[in-house]
Parts: C-alpha cells; structure tokens; sequence
C-alpha cells in the first residue's frame, strides 16, 4: 500500500503589484492617513456609529484612493457589528503577517523590540508631540493618526523606515482578500512608490516572516532629536 506523503517543500508566495503613488495635495493625503488611521481601529459601536462621516471624507479623495475605502466601508455596513469585530480579532490579532505593529516585522518578538519602541517615542517627540495611549508607538493606526495631525517631516520618515511592514501587511491582507486590504491599499497609494530592493526585503519577509532572533541587525529607522531647547 503506497502512502501518501506531505510536501516536503511550498511555493514561495508572490508579491501583489506595487502600485503607483496616486496624485494628492497635502491635505488629500492628510485626510488618507486619518481616514486610515480611523478605519484601521477596532470597530466597536461608536466606530459603525460613524460610518457616514467616514464616508463624507472619501468623497474630498481622487477616486483611486476613495474607492477601496467606500468599498470597505460598504462591506462593514453589510456585515453588521458582530461579526465585523470577530473578523477584526481573527485577522489582526490572531496572524503573525497581519500585525498593526509596525516594529514587529523588522525585530519580531526579540530583545530588540524595546528599543525599536524606544525610537519610536523619540520621533513623536522629535516632532514635537508626546505619544499619550494606550497601545505601543508604533500602533499603525497611531502612526497614521502623527502624519495626518502633525505634517511633520519626522512622520514620513518614520513611514519610509518602515514601509517594509506595511507591505507585508498589504501582501498578507490581500492574500486573504480580507476587506482590511482596501485600507491598507489607500495607505499604500499615499506613500511614494517602493524601489526593488524594498520589494526584494518584502518578499522575503513575507515568505519568511518577521525575525526570530536580530543579533547584529541595525534598527530600520534613524535616531531623533527632541525639537525642544535642551533635549
């Protein structure tokens, strides 16, 4: 009797297509980044309460950006509260590859992930601002919510040092044809267009997934200084 056996080898997953920056003014992409910021949260009532002033605010957006929101927004309103926040904890809280926490992809569960936060308070306050919540620093939403409300050079940096991750949460997000990549997606075409060797560290990430171990691996992000006098 033959039997049969499991692979002993899986296909490398592939990358989605990157995608082209859309053409925004500051202020169109500072309603991106908020409007991601909102819809990237936890959708507990006061969240499905406003739905129709997210959807008001897509309408200022070109339609490349504005049309993956509303259509995530419709799918929310289709689906109804409950099973919105089940949907919500099984693909953010339960899947490695679909952390909202950007220093996760870059240093894993490692020693090296307190001092990756650490750097992430140090940008806040580079900019200006103290990081006063209840999650990380490096909570995407959070981050998102700094670019829209501060402008600050500092938040583009920190969004470019960590571009990695938010293209491995796209990829991943994508692959589940989750309706959270439509988010994702309008955050992507925010941001200027990834180079290969990005694209290369992607790949890699997504089909090996964030670091075990980084013992002599540099932090992806430069160090700041406080913009107040004497810090």
């Amino acid at each position: 009797m033959s039997t049969v056996l499991p692979p002993r080898v899986t296909p490398r997953r592939r990358l989605p297509d990157a995608l082209a920056p859309a053409s925004l003014t500051g202020a169109q992409r500072q309603t991106v980044h908020m409007l991601a910021s909102l819809l990237l949260d936890y959708p507990d009532a006061q969240w499905f309460e406003r739905l129709d002033v997210f959807a008001a605010h897509t309408a200022t957006l070109p339609a490349v950006v504005a049309e993956p929101m509303r259509q995530f927004l419709g799918r929310a309103r289709e689906a109804g509260a409950s099973d919105w926040q089940q949907r919500y904890v099984t693909t953010f809280d339960l899947k490695r590859k679909c952390s909202l926490y950007l220093s996760y992809y870059a240093t894993g569960d490692t020693r090296r992930r307190g001092t990756a936060l650490v750097t992430f308070l140090d940008a806040y306050r580079a900019a200006g601002w103290e990081f006063d919540a209840a999650e990380l620093p490096d909570y995407l939403p959070a981050v998102l919510e700094f670019s829209a409300r501060s402008q600050s050079d500092v938040a583009d940096a920190v969004l470019a040092a960590h571009r990695e991750g938010i293209e491995v949460l796209r990829a991943a997000l994508e692959g589940m044809d989750s309706p959270w990549a439509d988010v994702v997606r309008a955050i992507t075409l925010s941001l200027p267009k990834v180079d290969q060797r990005t694209r290369e560290r992607v790949l890699a990430l997504v089909n090996e997934g964030p670091p075990t171990e980084t013992v002599g691996m540099s932090l992806p992000m430069p160090a700041f200084r406080s913009v107040r006098s004497g810090e």
